[in-house]
């Protein structure tokens, strides 16, 4: 399974703009800039948006996880806080912090502090926090165009 999503940028870092979508269309050409993303101007961001899928991710896994166990949630209700600190030259996220609410007929707290707590670690965004990365470039400049190889 392959899940796409894509990110235009056009312009500087500062003044530049952007615009991210995804290819079901459930995000389509939002915009994002400098400022939205650093200076907590409003508008999405690509921290916001890992957020709300490490969110979503845990809370479906651990509904997963407690039906496994026997258990059905009335009410898992997962908040994500993805940090960016300046770090040397540049920004890097530092964490992502999960707030869950959850409500759980017939499960004591400490089964479901464990069950919550293995879906934690081992969500698919979880894992891919501490994922490799790869990257294929397709690169064109406009100074080489007229080039020809001698």
């Amino acid at each position: 399974m392959d899940r796409k999503a894509s990110a235009i940028w056009r312009g500087n870092l500062k003044k530049g703009k952007g615009e991210l979508s995804t290819e079901s269309g459930a995000v389509k050409n939002v915009p994002y800039t400098f400022s939205n993303r650093f200076e907590d101007v409003p508008g999405t961001n690509p921290e916001e948006l890992v957020g709300a899928a490490h969110a979503g991710c845990f809370s479906m896994f651990l509904a997963g996880a407690l039906e496994k166990k026997g258990f059905i949630a009335d009410s898992l209700e997962t908040s994500a806080v993805v940090t960016i600190e300046k770090q040397g030259d540049g920004f890097t996220v530092t964490s992502s912090k999960l707030k869950l609410r959850a409500q759980v007929p017939d499960c004591d707290a400490k089964t479901f502090q464990a069950i919550a707590e293995d879906s934690k670690a081992n969500c698919p965004i979880s894992r891919l926090l501490n994922t490799k990365v790869t990257l294929e470039v397709d690169f064109h400049s406009p100074l080489h165009a007229s080039s020809t190889a001698h």
